[in-house]
C-alpha cells in the first residue's frame, strides 16, 4: 500500500491550500481578514489526515496480530467509535461500529479491529461499502467459521442540509459464514443492544 512521504504530504497541502483559498474567493469570503489568514493550510491539513486511510491495508493490521488460539465461540468488539466523510458532499457521518467473528484456530489482537475500522473511515465513504469492507477484511485475514458487523450512524449530509432531519440514525450491516444463520444474527443483535 502506497504510503505519503511527508514531501508528499507538504505537496498535497500546498496544493489543496490553493483550492481551498479559491473556494473562499468564490463565495466572496476575504481570505486577508484575520479569523481566515490560516483557514485554507488548516483545511488543507485536516483533509490530509481525513484521508489518510488510503495509505494502509487494513489486512495487513490484521494479519500482524494473528495468533493460532482453539477458541470458537463467538468474540465481539462494540461500541468503535469512527468518524468519516461521506463520498457524495465531503460532510462527515460519524457513529459506532459493533463487530463479531468466531474464530476458526485464529484469533486476532483485539486493538486491531478498531484500527481496521479507523482506516477504512479515513477514506472517501459511503456507509454500505465500509460495512462490507470491514467484514471483507476481517474474513479475508482471519477465515474464521462466521463474521458481522454492524454500523449506526448519523450522516450530516442529511441533518445540516437537504432533508435536516436531526437524530436520523441509518443502520447497516453485513455478515458472512455462520452469521448468515437468523439466529447467530439475532444472538449478536441482543448482544450489542445490552
Amino acid at each position: 500500500m502506497y504510503k505519503r512521504s511527508f514531501d508528499d504530504k507538504q505537496k498535497q497541502v500546498e496544493e489543496l491550500k490553493e483550492c481551498v483559498e479559491r473556494v473562499l474567493g468564490i463565495v466572496n469570503e476575504d481570505t486577508s481578514r484575520e479569523g481566515l489568514q490560516r483557514t485554507p493550510e488548516r483545511v488543507a491539513k485536516c483533509i490530509v489526515q481525513f484521508t489518510s486511510g488510503y495509505e494502509v491495508d487494513p489486512v495487513e493490521i490484521l494479519n500482524s496480530a494473528k495468533f493460532t488460539e482453539e477458541y470458537s465461540r463467538p468474540v465481539v468488539v462494540k461500541n468503535i467509535e469512527f468518524y468519516s466523510l461521506c463520498e457524495h458532499h465531503m460532510l462527515p457521518f460519524f457513529g459506532k461500529v459493533h463487530v463479531a467473528y468466531i474464530p476458526d484456530g485464529s484469533i486476532v489482537g483485539l486493538s486491531k479491529i478498531p484500527r481496521v475500522v479507523d482506516v477504512l473511515s479515513h477514506r472517501l465513504q459511503v456507509q454500505e461499502r465500509f460495512t462490507r469492507e470491514i467484514c471483507q477484511c476481517i474474513d479475508e485475514a482471519l477465515h474464521p467459521k462466521g463474521v458481522m458487523v454492524v454500523v449506526e450512524a448519523q450522516h450530516m449530509c442529511m441533518q445540516m442540509r437537504g432533508v435536516e432531519k436531526q437524530g436520523a440514525v441509518t443502520v447497516t450491516s453485513d455478515f458472512a459464514g455462520e452469521f448468515c444463520n437468523a439466529e447467530m444474527r439475532e444472538e449478536f443483535y441482543q448482544q450489542i443492544k445490552g
